[in-house]
């Protein structure tokens, strides 16, 4: 069990999937005790400025890459249309996750944040997933990438895949598992009223 908050990053980027990143949001957030939190979680865009999300929502990041100055324990990386058709294009974005995974304990992904993960090179000889409808691109495309199918996420240490968008909940509920113990991820999902197996 920590000490300290757990710093979590969230990345965010026009076209964002909104539960990619709410999801893992709200149950990490919410992982606390006598109101003391687990996790302190932020997010981050690669400017600073204001997203749109998938379906017109406008979210306000808490930082960019030039304004965060701390050291993140989990990255998450998100997906949606936005992941999977521009941020993959990125060099500036894929440079920034390869530098986050040397310097955090875990990297996550929700939904094809995956395909960011293996465009970056982080992927490779390892166990992953993703969106089920994305699947087959994800085998094709990334051939060194051990595909699962049919799992909520994959946990290969330091870094965890989890599939589409409700998926990423699963993997949350996961971290809070594995960071600070069974018994406070059953108590986020009874306050979240979430049924999920542990």
């Amino acid at each position: 069990m920590t000490t300290r908050p757990l710093t979590v990053l969230i990345y965010l980027f026009d076209e964002i999937e909104v539960l990619d990143f709410a999801g893992p949001f709200e149950v990490l957030s919410l992982a606390m005790k006598e109101e003391q939190p687990f996790f302190r979680v932020k997010t981050i865009s690669e400017t600073g400025k204001s997203v749109r999300a998938r379906n017109g929502l406008t979210v306000v990041p808490d930082y960019g890459f030039d304004t965060w100055d701390d050291k993140a324990d989990i990255v998450i990386i998100p997906g949606g249309h936005g992941a999977r058709e521009t941020e993959i294009h990125k060099k500036n974005v894929l440079e920034w996750i390869q530098t986050v995974y040397q310097e955090t304990t875990i990297l996550a992904s929700v939904c094809t944040g995956s395909f960011l993960l293996a465009e970056a090179g982080l992927l490779t000889g390892k166990e992953a997933t993703t969106h089920w409808a994305s699947l087959e691109r994800f085998k094709q495309t990334y051939p060194t990438v051990q595909v699962k199918q049919q799992v909520k996420f994959v946990d290969q240490g330091d870094i965890i895949t989890s599939a589409g968008i409700s998926a990423g909940i699963n993997m949350s509920f996961h971290l809070v598992k594995k960071l600070v113990g069974l018994e406070q991820a059953k108590s986020v999902a009874k306050r979240m009223e979430y049924d999920i197996e542990m």
